[in-house]
């Protein structure tokens, strides 16, 4: 796998030894033993048999050879799907920085900026670029700026960065074991040393009974201090036959394919691929699909569209590869900026999944039975729910008003309608704010609203809500139960509220007193949208005991995956957000008020249809009948306040949760729906002070499933209790904390 590069950096290769000795090359864990799912020791190597989707009989064969593991066989119902095939990872990896949108907010609060400090920011850069050697924007230098500095800071160096920070390496091996271990209904083949630049791990292959779904891992962790890396990976050596195509969709949803009958590729064709898919038929009617986790696969951009997450090449030997990848650089000019690849921390076990699905029912089979991992890329209907996603950034008064269009249709909406939303929540910024000719904001807010309004109907809402910077500390998302002209400035002799021209009522506000008194009057909700990183950094910890932060309006936090991409995370943003979360209700607990909620967002710009919406798009489910008509937004508002909602990914659901008893005999009776293979099921509560949580392993569970849970759990002091279920693909749901029944 040979990806073309803009700047390669030189790197050197190990010598791959010879082959461990077959008599030790794997161990198979005794204790563990399953009917439908067994693992047997051969020469070099071991095999699993397993019963997949539809009782299928499944067979594979994992052996080293000349120093490699490789899929010696892969078998489905008695048909070939691959022989002596490799696994092929590709790891290009640079310098992680802090960037000067996090540092603007550490300086404004008096944080002195130390490398300790620094160490503590950067995994959560949004605004980096590793990979990117260009000479950087003099503006940078800027504290303001929200690239990295160009001087440098503490221990970091400034830009532009070196030729020399960028390292590609492949794989390389010193296998020095082979186990087999089982969980459930799973079992896992594991090969140490495994090596890749910074890189040092094992090799992870495992196999889910009840479905075809495989998973491949490369799961290493660095001893640098400030690696930042993308991965790509594909399964190599398959070979050329009469019957071989790759096949994918175009982004129009367009069957295309290749037969691998021309010139050999001197690299990887890169591949835009709807749904994240590639299939391959391999002979004899079998074939395979193979796409990435739908989302922790993808670090946060200000962009859905797709850059080609897919790959094949054909080998001048008569052999193919396929797979998946990652871009060296955003597709548009205006945000190459932000393009910060993954981080791992030192120590930080990362894990590099792939996932394969072989079926011996033809390419169109692969691809159904792949997608239905992610429900078609399509966010479920779900009775008594709406779905609604949310922080948009669209410019949507500002294009309606030079379109000269009022009644326009925006495709952005098309996209959004079309992946299954509902309630689309755009959370526009008005950059004129603080100018002193506030008139053109508030024309732009009217042309806002009305384009909303015109763009709703009773199956798909339009809310237009606003994110605002500053007056209350770090960004605040405001959702608005009604249109509301306000301006984030208000001068000496201008009036706290006034009346226009039209007749409308306008805010001006001049500090945080004044937002809070609108927002109060006009039935508005606040969340940040991204704690603790971007323009929020180091917030809200840093007016947790402030009056604004406590009002009950404040509802919570923004959740989103990226804005500190790590592999090591086991639940999507388990490192920035969610201890956030529990650390809010704990901090609300002491003070007496409610608990505090998640509301997922997604934090991107214009889209169009095409564009990877589900990826990167987690929503809110709504308990709620139908949509508000007209531009009464209230209702939605209602169910956010009281936290009649939950927030997924997608693949997870719950519909239903609850909790039953008090104290020593609290129990948490949830109803859950999962596509992948679910991996925990979790109580988390907290009494103040610290946090406590139940995991019930779920690894028993096949994948496709559903289930009532109920778990006792000792809720003696729980002040708050919140559920959540996470699979083996990183995604979950969880719902919004409760106050349970004392004592």
């Amino acid at each position: 796998m040979r990806f073309p590069v803009l700047l390669i950096a030189a790197f050197s290769c190990l010598a791959a030894p010879a082959p461990i000795h077959a008599a030790e090359s794997c161990s198979v864990d005794g204790a563990w033993a399953h009917a439908d799912l067994a693992a047997t020791t051969i020469s070099g190597g071991v095999e699993l048999d397993w019963r997949g989707g539809d009782d299928q009989p499944m067979r594979l064969r994992m052996a080293v050879k000349d120093g490699q593991p490789v899929i010696e066989r892969l078998d489905i119902a008695g048909t070939a799907v691959l022989r002596d095939a490799a696994i092929d990872y590709t790891i290009t990896s640079g310098m992680r920085r802090i960037t000067g949108q996090q540092l603007a907010p550490l300086r404004k609060l008096g944080v002195e900026i130390t490398a300790e400090e620094v160490d503590r920011h950067k995994w959560d850069a949004f605004w980096d670029a590793p990979l990117d050697l260009r000479e950087p924007d003099p503006s940078a230098r800027l504290a303001s700026s929200n690239q990295p500095p160009i001087d440098g800071i503490a221990n970091q160096p400034g830009l532009p960065r070196s030729p020399g920070e960028i390292e590609r390496s492949q794989l390389t091996y010193a296998i020095d074991s082979c186990t087999v271990t089982g969980k459930g209904s799973r079992a896992t083949i594991r090969f140490g040393g495994v090596s890749a630049g910074p890189f040092a791990g094992d090799l992870v292959i495992t196999a889910f009974r009840g479905t075809n779904l495989i998973k491949v891992e490369y799961v290493a962790s660095t001893d640098r201090p400030s690696v930042a890396y993308k991965y790509d990976v594909g399964i190599t050596g398959i070979p050329i036959g009469p019957e071989t195509r790759v096949g994918w969709r175009d982004l129009a949803g367009g069957a295309q394919h290749t037969t691998l009958t021309g010139r050999a590729n001197d690299a990887p064709a890169v591949i835009k691929a709807a749904n994240r898919l590639i299939v391959a038929s391999t002979g004899n009617g079998a074939s395979l699909a193979a796409f990435p986790p739908p989302h922790d696969f993808f670090w946060a951009r200000e962009l859905e569209e797709v850059v080609g997450y897919n790959w094949y090449e054909k080998s001048s030997d008569g052999t193919f590869g396929f797979g998946i990848r990652q871009g060296e650089q955003e597709v548009r000019e205006k945000f190459r900026a932000n393009w910060t690849l993954y981080g791992a921390p030192p120590g930080s076990e990362q894990r590099m999944a792939l996932f394969l699905y072989p079926t011996a029912d033809g390419a169109e089979a692969a691809r159904d039975e792949a997608l239905a991992f992610t429900r078609g890329d399509r966010y479920a209907q779900l009775p008594g729910y709406k779905v609604m996603a949310h922080h948009y950034h669209l410019g949507m008064g500002e294009r309606l008003l030079a379109s000269g269009d009022p009644d326009m249709r925006l495709p952005d909406f098309d996209a959004l309608r079309a992946s299954g939303i509902d309630i689309a929540s755009v959370t526009d910024i008005f950059p004129d704010q603080r100018n002193p000719g506030g008139p053109m904001r508030l024309e732009v807010l009217k042309a806002y609203y009305d384009g909303a309004a015109r763009l709703s109907d009773s199956d798909f809402l339009v809310i237009p809500n606003v994110e605002a910077i500053n007056i209350l500390g770090g960004h605040w998302d405001v959702l608005q139960s009604r249109p509301v002209l306000w301006l984030e400035h208000r001068a000496d002799d201008e009036p706290f509220r006034s009346v226009d021209a039209d007749g409308d009522t306008v805010y001006r506000l001049g500090n945080a007193e004044e937002a809070a008194r609108m927002i109060e009057e006009t039935g508005m909700l606040v969340y940040m949208p991204h704690p603790r990183t971007k323009g929020s950094t180091h917030y809200p910890d840093a007016i947790k005991d402030g009056p604004a932060f406590n009002s009950d309006w404040y509802r919570g936090a923004g959740w989103r995956w990226g804005m500190g991409s790590d592999l090591s995370e086991r639940r999507l943003s388990g490192k920035r957000v969610l201890p956030l979360f529990d650390d809010m209700n704990n901090w609300a607990a002491v003070r007496g008020t409610r608990p505090k909620y998640l509301l997922a967002i997604t934090e991107t710009f214009d889209k169009k249809p095409g564009d990877d919406i589900y990826a990167n798009n987690p929503v809110n489910y709504l308990r709620l009948d139908a949509l508000p008509a007209g531009q009464d937004y209230g209702a939605v508002n209602e169910v956010l306040n009281r936290g009649d909602y939950f927030v997924t990914s997608g693949e997870v659901l719950i519909p239903d949760a609850g909790i039953t008893g008090r104290g020593r005999t609290a129990r948490l009776e949830a109803d859950v729906q999962w596509t992948f293979p679910l991996d925990i099921v979790e109580v988390i509560w907290g009494d103040g002070r610290q946090t406590h949580r139940e995991a019930v392993d779920t690894s028993d569970l096949p994948a496709m499933g559903s289930r009532h849970f109920s778990i006792p759990f000792d809720g003696s002091g729980a002040k708050w209790v919140r559920f959540a279920a996470w699979d083996t693909a990183g995604n979950g749901a969880m719902t919004q904390p409760v106050v349970p029944g004392r004592d």
